[in-house]
C-alpha cells in the first residue's frame, strides 16, 4: 500500500523534522510512504475573509496537482468524522482489501483547506475539535498511520 501525506508548508522546527523522520523509518516496513509539500502563502494577521479564501484557493490548486485520479483522498478537516485509533486501522485495512492501493491524506496550511479540496476528498477526517499547528498535525497523523499498521498486523501497540 502507498500512503501519501500531502501538505501545505515545510516543517521548520528541527524537533518536528526528527519526529517525521522517525515515523518515516518505522513505516517503511509496512507501506510505501511519500510526503509531498506544496508552498504556503503568506497570510497577514489582519487578512479579510475574502483574502483568506483566496489564499486557501491558491494553496488548494497546488495540492490538487499532486492528487492522482486513482487515489483515495482523506482530507484532514475539523468538521470531519472522528475515529479512534482502532477504527482508523480498520478503515485503512478495508481500503486496502477493497483494492485501494493508494491513500492520500491532505493537511492544509494555517487557514485550513480550500472548498475545492474538501469537495474532491473521498472523506473528511477530524482528529479533534481542537486546532493543531499543521506541522504538529503531520507528526500526529504519521503516528496514527504507524499505529494503524501495528494494529492491522496484530503487533503490540500502546493503548
Amino acid at each position: 500500500m502507498k500512503i501519501t501525506i500531502l501538505c501545505v508548508g515545510k516543517i521548520k522546527e528541527d524537533f518536528y523534522r526528527k519526529a517525521v523522520m522517525e515515523f518515516q523509518k518505522r513505516l517503511s516496513r509496512y507501506c510505501k510512504l511519500e510526503i509531498l509539500e506544496v508552498s504556503d502563502e503568506k497570510t497577514p494577521d489582519s487578512a479579510s475573509d475574502v483574502l483568506e479564501a483566496q489564499i486557501k484557493k491558491r494553496e488548494g490548486e497546488r495540492l490538487l496537482k499532486h492528487i492522482r485520479e486513482d487515489a483515495y483522498v482523506i482530507a484532514l478537516a475539523i468538521e470531519g468524522k472522528e475515529l479512534d485509533s482502532v477504527q482508523l486501522a480498520g478503515h485503512i485495512e478495508r481500503l486496502g482489501l477493497s483494492g485501494r492501493s493508494s491513500i492520500v491524506f491532505v493537511i492544509g496550511g494555517s487557514l485550513g483547506l480550500s472548498k475545492e479540496i474538501l469537495k474532491q476528498a473521498d472523506e473528511l477526517l477530524s482528529f479533534s475539535k481542537m486546532t493543531f499547528p499543521h506541522q504538529l498535525m503531520r507528526v500526529i497523523l504519521l503516528e496514527q498511520v504507524y499505529r494503524s499498521f501495528r494494529v492491522i498486523k496484530h503487533e503490540p501497540y500502546h493503548k
